[in-house]
């Protein structure tokens, strides 16, 4: 078994589900006693949130890359960033590292594909729904279109996000602005929905909407998982193969 790197705490509500899923997984898997080997580092959340609003997206990418070496020199052998939003920096993290940097959005393309989608809904932070750092790679490396909700809508998710689930706030209230807003991307055309803040599967569940959610930090989890567990060799191809 292979060590698995995670660069968390952004936040760690999210955080601490990668580190779960990642343990039950090895479990189910193997059996007995076994657990994941896990080397990780969690960042202290304001920091960052605080390079975001500014937009020193520059200085944001610095501060993970050099967490992400920390990581790797504790024995990780690839890396999972525990966050959809700073993906948007992905290619300095992996610029330090030697070890194999498993992409978020390559696993939640791979499995859309499976799936025979190729048109989805997009929930996430305002970042990630309007640039195009996870929206172009869905669609160059896997041909995946992404629809985005409305700017109200986009606004209304964003504000959720960092003022009640980065928190662990979860209300009844929340959860019927997503399940309407996923309405109305169904209205035009999507055929599924990516939860693209691994903060909003812990207020949406597969019960709560008529389209399937695909949970990325679920597949992000899978992607550690089968690179752990010797069956790395599809989880390392181009994302274009």
């Amino acid at each position: 078994m292979k060590t698995i790197g995670i660069l968390g705490g952004m936040s760690w509500e999210s955080t601490q589900s990668y580190y779960r899923l990642l343990n039950e997984g090895v479990r189910d898997r193997l059996g007995g006693y076994h657990s994941a080997k896990i080397a990780m580092v969690s960042v202290d959340f304001a920091e960052i949130e605080a390079l975001q609003q500014s937009g020193d997206w520059d200085q944001a990418g610095k501060t993970l890359a050099t967490a992400a070496r920390q990581i790797e020199a504790a024995g990780a052998e690839c890396l999972l960033l525990a966050t959809n939003t700073m993906h948007r920096v992905s290619g300095a993290i992996e610029s330090a590292l030697s070890i194999p940097f498993l992409h978020i959005a390559d696993g939640t393309g791979s499995r859309l594909r499976a799936a025979g989608i190729d048109q989805v809904g997009l929930l996430g932070t305002r970042f990630t729904m309007e640039q195009d750092f996870y929206r172009g790679r869905l669609l160059d490396g896997h041909g995946i279109s992404c629809l985005v909700p409305s700017r109200e809508d986009r606004d209304s998710i964003h504000r959720i996000i960092f003022e009640e689930l980065v928190h662990g706030v979860i209300t009844e209230s929340s959860r019927r602005v997503y399940q309407e807003i996923v309405t109305r991307l169904q209205a035009q055309g999507a055929k599924g929905v990516i939860l693209g803040c691994t903060e909003i599967a812990l207020l949406l569940r597969p019960q709560d909407c008529d389209l399937p959610l695909y949970d990325t930090t679920a597949l992000h989890v899978d992607m550690g998982l089968e690179f752990a567990l010797d069956d790395a060799a599809t989880i390392l191809q181009s994302p274009s193969d």
